[in-house]
């Protein structure tokens, strides 16, 4: 059979390796290798970064936070170490040792509410303590003279130390101390010990969320440990000077963050630290890398699940969204701070506007109202005297008019008050005794369902006030009080000296300036406010009491009489709580200053008694000229009438014989009388003034403040009190 001829087959011929159409497919190659590595790397690194910083900033705020509750908690510990020495300061050890039953009934009572204290104690010169809280009676063969914080004490000028964390020699159980040195003329008379329970520290630090830290704790600044958690380590352990926290101190004192091996455990930890303000101690915090590391590298495996380039993605937006978001918190912070401001500007405007508008209304009815007021209550007394029981069912209706219009008159007083514009006749005030003096009227006013105690200072400074606008403000506050308690209670009088320091009065805000006060305080255990009751109780006419049990003026009152003192009033209450209202004067600091209370005392009332003084009397309106000329004319005084300034002052050249000029401050014909006492001293250089006004405010009013060497009768006034500040002027003259 034929055969077919055929062709073999031809060599396949490939491409050169380096060939064009190979060299980009291995570069995208290598690329989709090497870019996906790479972006991974930055993204890994920029991770690990970010948690290192996460970790930080976390470790930072519950720093902060320990350091506000330890700020706070020290507090209590400063005033634990004040309480000591009001209660002891000037008190001798053989009085304490005689006392000790009650003394330590006393420490008891206030630790009690405290978990922080372990106990407080009072010490002598010799390392014998003398009294405590908890032990009783005191071992008085115990020697504490060979503790670090007596010897430190005794033998320098240290005035508060924190001791390290001992064993207590009575009683099984370990405590720091806070102590403070006892002084006795100004030598040293022993130690005031505040004992202080370690394990509260490290139950609060132990509530602290795990993830924002392995280790917490309180450290000296020698580095004593105080208190830790978690609570391994021996009692007296130490971080030593080359420890990374110690070396951070040394390096940044007040607060930082440093990274190193922990001197215990030897375990790599990021820690942050800050030092409490006035005390050598220092709130730590420390978080372990090994957990650090541990999240992060949790992370990155999600990063690898979803891929890489889905890291990329989502690392950009959420980077991206971060930085957007904290902008906008930025923006919405400043947004929040300027509507508070706004707020608080608007606030204080609408307060101001609302005393103007009231001091406006007051002070345009004042003067005509009382001087109605004084001719309704004069001529009432008038015919009531002259009435002689004629008709008994008359008396009871002059009486009514009488107490209506007196009531009136208060509330007049108590609107001028809140406004600012009563005048007040400034004295040097001792309010420890005038607190004392009222002791009698309070407890007339309050009865004897109210238990009624006394709180008051030692070494309390003067100030400048008006003392009867005081009574009349703590009475205002204890009938206040009173009502809040209709079961019964325990009011609370309260003196101390208080100083004001900037960051409080910027709390405070108002027109309180900073300084030293006097504090006084009245306290009650009744049914308390709520916040919406406690923001308007200053208001004018507002009162939760029933229609008819009150005007709403009596605390209006007392803030208006604070503040025209340039004091400062502030409530502190909660429903069921209870509240108290401190009143803050300012400290006077020329007690010579002013009179003092008890200078110028009122002489009693006449009784029966005749006068035959020459009185020019000044007045513009006839019902009280008349009221007036005819209450002194019944106890005898001469009287002749004037009713401009002029004719005042041609009866006085006329009538050399004239004993006192009474005077209205407010006078028609374009002299006040002010400028009429003026003219009448350059005819009798010697003649007694006295002012009777029911308002002005710059004739002889300024600030709120009567001038000084003036003789004031407000109106609306009694026949008593008229005649009383009439004899009282004249016999000052004699005097």
């Amino acid at each position: 059979m034929p055969t077919s001829l055929t062709r073999p087959p031809l060599p396949v011929e490939l491409p050169p390796a380096d060939s064009r159409a190979e060299r980009p497919l291995r570069l995208l190659i290598a690329g989709a290798v090497v870019l996906p590595i790479a972006i991974f790397v930055v993204a890994a690194w920029i991770s690990y970064n970010q948690h290192i910083v996460e970790a930080r900033d976390r470790l930072e705020r519950t720093v902060a936070a320990m350091h506000e509750h330890a700020v706070k908690v020290f507090e209590t510990f400063e005033i634990s170490e004040r309480y000591l020495e009001e209660v002891f300061d000037n008190v001798s050890d053989d009085s304490i040792r005689l006392n000790e039953p009650d003394y330590s009934e006393r420490l008891r009572n206030f630790i009690r509410s405290l978990p922080q204290l372990r106990d407080l104690w009072v010490i002598d010169r010799n390392g014998r303590p003398l009294v405590s809280g908890t032990i009783y009676p005191m071992p008085r063969d115990l020697d504490l003279s060979d503790r670090d914080y007596f010897r430190v004490h005794r033998l320098g000028d240290t005035q508060t130390f924190i001791s390290e964390v001992i064993g207590a020699r009575v009683g099984d159980s370990s405590f720091f101390a806070i102590t403070r040195k006892r002084l006795s003329e100004g030598k040293f008379n022993g130690v005031y010990l505040v004992s202080i329970a370690p394990e509260y520290f490290t139950r609060y630090y132990s509530e602290l969320p795990r993830s924002d830290l392995t280790v917490a704790g309180l450290v000296r600044a020698d580095g004593a440990l105080l208190a830790r958690y978690p609570a391994t380590l021996e009692m007296g352990a130490r971080l030593p000077p080359h420890s990374p926290m110690m070396a951070g101190i040394a390096n940044n004192p007040e607060r930082g963050t440093v990274a190193g091996s922990s001197f215990f455990e030897t375990v790599e930890r990021i820690l942050s630290y800050r030092k409490l303000p006035m005390h050598d101690a220092y709130v730590y915090a420390a978080l372990d890398m090994s957990a650090i590391r541990d999240l992060w590298m949790r992370n990155m495996a999600q990063h690898l699940v979803f891929g890489l380039p889905a890291t990329l993605v989502m690392f950009g937006l959420g980077l991206m969204t971060l930085r957007h978001t904290r902008r906008e918190l930025v923006a919405y912070a400043q947004l929040q701070e300027e509507t508070a401001k706004r707020q608080a500007t608007e606030q204080a405007l609408r307060q101001a506007q609302k005393m103007e508008a009231v001091g406006r209304l007051t002070g345009g009815i004042a003067h005509d109202f009382n001087n109605l007021l004084t001719a309704i209550i004069g001529n009432a007394e008038l015919a009531l005297r002259r009435l002689d029981g004629a008709d008994e069912r008359v008396g009871r209706s002059l009486n009514a008019i009488r107490q209506a219009s007196l009531r009136s008159a208060t509330l007049v007083q108590r609107l001028l008050a809140f406004s600012r514009q009563h005048p007040q006749e400034v004295k040097t005030v001792d309010i420890n005794r005038l607190v004392q003096d009222m002791s009698e009227l309070l407890h007339r006013s309050i009865g004897e369902a109210v238990t009624i105690e006394t709180v008051l200072a030692s070494g309390l400074w003067k100030t400048a006030i008006d003392p009867n606008q005081l009574e009349n403000a703590v009475l205002n506050l204890a009938v206040n009080a009173r009502d809040a308690m209709p079961g019964g209670g325990r009011l609370t009088i309260e003196t101390s000296n208080a100083y004001l320091d900037e960051a409080y009065v910027g709390r405070a805000g108002g027109d309180v300036k900073p300084g030293q006060f006097v504090m006084v305080a009245v306290s009650d255990t009744g049914v308390g406010m709520t916040a919406e009751v406690r923001d308007k109780a200053f208001e004018p006419f507002f009162t939760t009491k029933p229609t008819g049990a009150g005007s709403g003026l009596g605390l209006s009152m007392v803030y208006g009489f604070v503040k025209q003192s340039d004091g400062h009033v502030q409530i502190y209450s909660e429903p069921g709580q209870g509240t108290s209202i401190k009143l803050y004067f300012p400290r006077l600091a020329d007690e010579k200053a002013f009179p003092t209370r008890d200078a110028v005392e009122a002489p009693p009332m006449p009784s029966g008694e005749r006068h035959t003084e020459y009185i020019l009397l000044v007045e513009d309106d006839d019902d009280v000229g008349r009221f007036v000329a005819d209450a002194l004319s019944d106890i005898g005084y001469r009287i002749v009438r004037a009713g401009t300034a002029a004719e005042g002052l041609e009866i006085l050249r006329k009538q050399p014989d004239i004993d006192m000029l009474l005077t209205d401050v407010v006078l028609p014909g374009g002299m006040n009388g002010r400028e009429l006492s003026v003219e009448a001293h350059k005819i009798r250089p010697n003649l007694p003034v006295l002012f009777a006004t029911g308002y002005t405010r710059n004739a002889i009013i300024h600030h709120g403040r009567l001038d000084a060497n003036v003789e004031l009768l407000v109106k609306p006034f009694t026949t008593e009190a008229l005649a009383r500040k009439v004899r009282q002027v004249l016999d000052a003259r004699a005097t």
